[in-house]
């Protein structure tokens, strides 16, 4: 390398230095990164800290050494959970002389008994962060514990011990741990908890548990209609109650609801690997909705308990339909079997992983197994048990695969006449696909002629169209109605959809399967992703919450050590590269500055090719309060009002600086 490069750099190390480097101790990484463990610091986030708290609680029940738990909100966002379990120990913890193990565990990250699995077989807490966060980013919390018939108490503020434990004196009468906190206001500002939804998490986690009796109390001036002062909640049938109650008088195809349990069986070590819970019904006349759990935890995104689930019906639905000599039924899939049905799932595994802290999607692969085993046979029995029942599922659930096809069949149709027949109308920079594969039609939104020149030679013609746009399209959500419709990139997108726009919008009228916007993988191509996501969400909401929008993952780097090349997504994919399948390795990387660089045969192997490529999913909340919130986010940052914009800038700047600065 010459010399010349470094004529202008300072012979000093200017301000970086040994005492550059920070070394966060103690909770201190929980506050400055709160996102890194509770998912951010909104209201989700906010109730994340109870439910927390609550699986601790939790475990101690399903472990057999807890009857009873009690939630108690007072006003000043003040909480308290406290169980009848065996107490966290409050002798000096070996490691820490001088420190009780409760102050370890308050103040500790990764410090728990949720590792080795001697003291829970099964538990919602894995990374022993759970409680010691909540510690973290709480201003006041006081924890309490009866043990050995001795009750003993410590206060803590913003992570730190307000002083040692103390021995407060006997009580015969008592057990378990009490757990006080106040949020901190200088994480979360002024949110405030829900009551209603603290009551509901409350008498869900009871549905999860035969054997617990969970109690809510709420300061009168938090209760309301829907919400009680005092509330006890218990359900000996589990799963089977929480579905009767979800149900109220709605007819279902079926008279009784295909529910039941399953312990799983044992592993090599002859360890019980766990249990699994369903509870599933059909309603006729409206749709339903999923939950799914796994040690008591919701996991709302589902992951592969839901997989298990959803190969054991379709499995055993098809082996049904060919005991009937309905021979079409081998076409069914999961999803004719399970839209519009009521479904909870509950699991409890040993070591579960998840995709995040917040615990949204269970990744753990045995568990798919481990479910499609427990629940096949149930459901062959009842199924084949009651043939008339049988049947009148069977029938429903062909019903709606037949819909389905119709649709498909017809989108097809609409697709064809679109592309042959003069009278419809399509934007002229539209390079159509002939809809004559077998595959999925999709429809690649690209960024600029450059990009969308090497699409079309790198797409697959019966089944990938592309539609170039110009640059960064309107921002919708800051125009009038006039603007938009005046513009000639969204006319060109409306065009192409041939859905319709706001109340008139109807995804079957849509022309392809899939959506997917494909732009460059630097900041100019997520601000036109934006732009495109904008739009989508305000034009063609019922596309997005059909699950028909997605977003393309071309790469940023190719890295190439001798024969062997690689793609990197971003800079920390680059970054694991290096250090596993290059380690050691002499790299040579080049850098795409846009996907027009990329040759075809690049573009349809990285980024168009089904087989390889990689999508993201743009969603909705199906529930009205939590699309209210996306609205009023999108409002926020993309709306007309800049105050809105600089204002969350002003909150978040700080996260987002430091966030900078390690990168």
């Amino acid at each position: 390398m010459s010399d010349d490069l470094f004529e202008n750099t300072p012979t000093s190390s200017g301000d970086y230095d040994a005492s550059s480097i920070e070394v966060l101790e103690g909770l201190e990484p929980v506050r400055r990164r709160p996102g890194m463990y509770i998912g951010g610091t909104d209201d989700r986030a906010l109730h994340h800290l109870v439910a927390e708290v609550l699986d601790n609680a939790m475990d101690e029940a399903v472990a057999g050494h807890a009857s009873r738990i009690e939630m108690r909100l007072e006003e000043g966002n003040r909480v308290t959970i406290s169980d009848n379990g065996r107490g966290i120990p409050v002798g000096e913890h070996p490691k820490y002389p001088g420190k009780s193990t409760l102050e370890v565990i308050l103040t500790t990250l990764h410090s728990g008994g949720k590792f080795s699995g001697k003291a829970y077989a099964t538990s919602g807490g894995l990374h022993g962060v759970g409680v010691s966060v909540v510690n973290a980013l709480s201003d006041y919390t006081r924890v309490e514990v009866a043990r050995d018939k001795t009750l003993y108490a410590q206060e803590f503020s913003k992570g730190a011990p307000k002083g040692k434990i103390e021995e407060i004196g006997s009580t015969p009468n008592r057990r378990g741990t009490t757990v006080t906190f106040v949020p901190d206001t200088e994480i979360f500002g002024d949110r405030k908890f829900n009551p209603k939804r603290l009551f509901k998490l409350a008498r869900s986690k009871a549905y999860l548990f035969a054997g617990v009796e969970i109690r809510w109390k709420c300061a009168d001036a938090l209760a309301s209609e829907d919400v009680p002062a005092e509330a006890v909640f218990k359900f000996p049938g589990g799963l089977a109650d929480h579905l009767t109650e979800q149900l109220g008088g709605r007819e279902c195809v079926t008279a009784q609801p295909f529910a039941g349990k399953q312990d799983f069986p044992e592993n090599e070590d002859g360890l019980q690997q766990g249990s699994v819970e369903w509870a599933i019904a059909w309603p006729l006349y409206s749709e339903g909705s999923t939950s799914w759990y796994c040690n008591t935890v919701p996991t709302p995104d589902g992951g592969t308990h839901e997989q298990g689930l959803r190969a054991a019906l379709t499995k055993g639905l098809r082996a049904f339909g060919e005991l009937t000599g309905t021979k079409k039924a081998k076409d069914l899939t999961a999803d004719d079997i399970m839209s519009g049905a009521e479904t909870m799932l509950s699991v409890f595994i040993r070591d579960p992983q998840f995709q995040s802290q917040t615990k949204d999607r269970l990744t753990s692969p045995e568990a798919a197994r481990l479910v499609e085993n427990a629940v096949r046979d149930h459901f062959d029995h009842f199924l084949s048990d009651n043939m008339d029942r049988g049947k009148a599922l069977l029938g429903q659930v062909m019903e709606r695969m037949d819909e389905r096809l119709r649709r498909k069949q017809e989108r097809e149709i609409k697709r064809k006449t679109a592309t042959n027949a003069k009278k419809l109308r399509l934007p002229g920079k539209l390079t159509d696909c002939s809809g004559e594969g077998d595959g999925e039609t999709e429809l690649f939104i690209v960024e600029g002629d450059s990009a969308g020149g090497s699409a079309k030679q790198a797409r697959n013609r019966k089944t990938q169209a592309i539609l170039p746009i110009r640059g960064k399209i309107l921002n919708v959500a800051s125009a009038t109605a006039d603007k938009i419709r005046a513009n000639s990139e969204i006319a060109d997108l409306t065009l192409a959809m041939g859905c319709g726009t706001r109340k008139d919008c109807d995804p079957e009228n849509l022309r392809y399967d899939r959506i997917i916007i494909m732009t460059d993988a630097d900041v100019d191509g997520a601000h036109i992703a934006t732009l495109l996501m904008t739009f989508f969400f305000q034009e063609m909401a019922e596309i997005v919450r059909d699950g028909r929008l997605y977003l393309a993952q071309p790469p940023l780097y190719k890295l190439t050590a001798g024969k062997e090349s690689r793609y990197a997504r971003d800079d920390e994919h680059r970054k694991e590269l290096e250090e596993t399948v290059f380690k050691g390795k002499k790299v040579e990387v080049g850098r795409f500055k846009g996907l027009g660089e990329m040759n075809p045969q690049q573009l349809r192997e990285t980024t168009m090719d089904p087989e390889t490529r990689s999508l993201i999913r743009i969603t909705l909340p199906s529930e009205f309060e939590q699309r209210a919130v996306v609205k009023e986010l999108v409002d926020q940052l993309m709306g007309r009002n800049p105050e809105h914009r600089f204002n969350f800038i002003q909150n978040n700047a700080g996260e987002f600086d430091r966030e900078m600065i390690d990168a």
